[in-house]
């Protein structure tokens, strides 16, 4: 095997490292070109005349004096507030990731230790439930929320995201769960444990790659909704997605076109930042799978 990989032909690594690099390059250009755009004016990054203007900041320097500018980021921070959507956001997908992965942490080391048939069905059901697309689940809650006036107010959007992401955590951690012996749990309740401090204790500390993976994925789905917290939430309570849509304006209403740049930026840093801290859990959540114990 390692004779094979040795004579590995120059032409192929060339190749497959061409390959690799202009797909890195395609794939991270439009997030640079966005974070190069954010710092200059609207006249550059949007140039109809020549491109490159957005390169050199010609209509930038004219206005500004400086090739780059900062307008945008206190325009959409300080002057329309993106702070506050930052803030709400958080909040957001904090209760949900921590609500969706207690219940389908508890939920899916259930299932995945029951015997009987109806966990195969309950878990039919999620399915079901989460191919259910979240506009529906959305209409479904409005009513209720108008009645008991609840709409407007962060809980609702955690309330139906929970709802929403909650069959995709019971699925993917029962399914961790499953590759975890049985063995485990019986050695530690034969030590003296009970059920749940062998599950605390020994179960968690194992699969807590899946755990990380499962919340990252929650995560994202709180975090990039745009259609739930569009329609359950005031104005005043918007989350990032909906704040930077509002900055783009209707055809009655003229927008801020780089203000929703440079919070697209703001929005889009710190999901980089979070996949490189976690990457080496992501990869062993995703591939733990794999691996039977």
């Amino acid at each position: 095997m390692a004779a094979a990989s040795q004579r590995r032909s120059p032409v192929l690594v060339t190749m497959t490292l061409a390959f690799v690099g202009i797909w890195v390059i395609l794939a991270a250009f439009p997030f640079v070109w966005t974070v190069w755009g954010s710092f200059k004016v609207q006249a550059d990054f949007f140039s109809k005349a020549d491109w490159m203007n957005a390169v050199w900041g010609i209509a930038t320097t004219a206005e500004t004096g400086n090739a780059f500018t900062g307008a945008g980021y206190e325009g959409a921070w300080i002057e329309r507030e993106f702070w506050r959507a930052v803030l709400n956001t958080g909040i957001v997908v904090f209760f949900t990731v921590i609500i969706s992965l207690t219940f389908g942490t508890l939920g899916g080391y259930a299932l995945a230790r029951s015997g009987y048939r109806y966990a195969f069905w309950l878990l039919m059901i999620a399915l079901v439930f989460r191919a259910m697309p979240h506009i529906t689940l959305v209409s479904g809650y409005l009513l209720p929320f108008f009645q008991w006036n609840l709409w407007g107010h962060l809980p609702t959007s955690i309330i139906v995201l929970v709802a929403i992401n909650q069959p995709f955590t019971l699925w993917m951690l029962h399914s961790f769960f499953l590759n975890i012996p049985k063995d485990l749990d019986e050695s530690a309740m034969v030590d003296g444990c009970t059920r749940f401090q062998a599950f605390r204790h020994v179960i968690i500390p194992v699969m807590w790659p899946g755990v990380i993976t499962t919340g990252l994925f929650s995560f994202l789905l709180a975090y990039n909704d745009f259609a739930v917290t569009a329609m359950l939430l005031s104005q005043e309570n918007q989350t990032m997605v909906p704040k930077i849509a509002s900055f783009l304006g209707t055809t009655q209403v003229e927008g801020q076109v780089m203000y929703a740049v440079a919070a697209v930026v703001s929005a889009t840093a710190p999901l980089f930042v979070l996949i490189m801290f976690f990457q080496r859990q992501i990869v062993s959540g995703l591939t733990a799978g794999a691996v039977k114990g």
